[in-house]
């Protein structure tokens, strides 16, 4: 499924259904829910790289996902919700009483596209605002942000100069090694 082709809106709602299940059964049961099965004919079954974003009050409460697509839409989404919840090391893990005022966003990822680029120039050229996420990949440094980021950081020299920031860079470096691939997401969220 491209991603410029949005999930339809059942498959949105049933996967912020999941992401919120997974949420409540952690809570009640203080551990990581069993995996999900999936009916192979459904387009949730297909594997895809996806985040799972947490929204508290509007601030951001965690964020957690993968690039690569390695397990089903579905199971992706149950696991990087638990993920969002209790394991993002930026945030202490999502209380009970915070669970109601939580909004849940789903992001599904496009495939990654290389870009050839040498320097911050071409790699700025070549982005499109409000359309593009980037990851950045220079020996063990690596960093993404999702194309949400665009919001807070609608220049793109601004963009890449936090990302090299978030992947350990300083912001006038560039490796030699470094890679960059930009994707589009298909987002969806809960309602406010």
């Amino acid at each position: 499924m491209p991603c410029t082709e949005a999930l339809a809106a059942a498959g949105q709602q049933q996967l912020l259904d999941v992401a919120r299940q997974t949420l409540e059964a952690a809570l009640a049961s203080g551990q990581r829910p069993p995996a999900l099965s999936v009916d192979s004919d459904s387009p949730l079954a297909a594997p895809r790289a996806c985040f799972v974003t947490l929204h508290l009050e509007g601030a951001l409460r965690g964020c957690i996902g993968t690039l690569e697509a390695k397990e089903p839409l579905l199971q992706a989404v149950a696991h990087f919700a638990y993920s969002a919840g209790f394991d993002d090391p930026r945030f202490s893990p999502v209380s009970a009483e915070e669970l109601p005022r939580l909004r849940i966003e789903i992001s599904v990822l496009s495939p990654l596209e290389e870009l050839a680029v040498a320097n911050d120039e071409a790699l700025c050229a070549a982005l499109r605002p409000r359309v593009d996420g980037l990851w950045l990949e220079a020996g063990t440094h690596r960093a993404t942000f999702l194309p949400q980021v665009w919001d807070q950081l609608p220049e793109p020299r601004a963009f890449l100069s936090q990302l090299k920031r978030k992947a350990g860079l300083a912001p006038s470096d560039w490796p030699a090694g470094m890679r960059c691939y930009r994707y589009q997401v298909s987002a969806f969220a809960e309602a406010d």
